[in-house]
């Protein structure tokens, strides 16, 4: 058997499906419009289809870095 042992990057992965606020979402699953939208995922009322939502950034915890300023060198 051959195992494809390189690793995943999300850049060379493709178009993501996910549901976008604020534009017209098609399910994926059944072709209807109706959604349930909660914090992080949007469902389809029709077929439960779950979806990330894609709101353009990223949040949650972590999701700033702080860098310290340069500290002067000792002389």
């Amino acid at each position: 058997m051959f195992y494809d042992t390189t690793p995943f990057t999300a850049a060379n992965s493709g178009y993501r499906i996910a549901f976008r606020p604020g534009e017209q979402n098609v399910c994926p699953g059944c072709g209807q419009s109706h959604w349930s939208i909660g914090r992080m995922t949007a469902e389809c009322a029709f077929c439960a289809t779950a979806l990330p939502i894609n709101n353009g950034g990223s949040f949650g915890a972590g999701s700033f870095r702080v860098s310290e300023k340069a500290k002067p060198l000792a002389a």
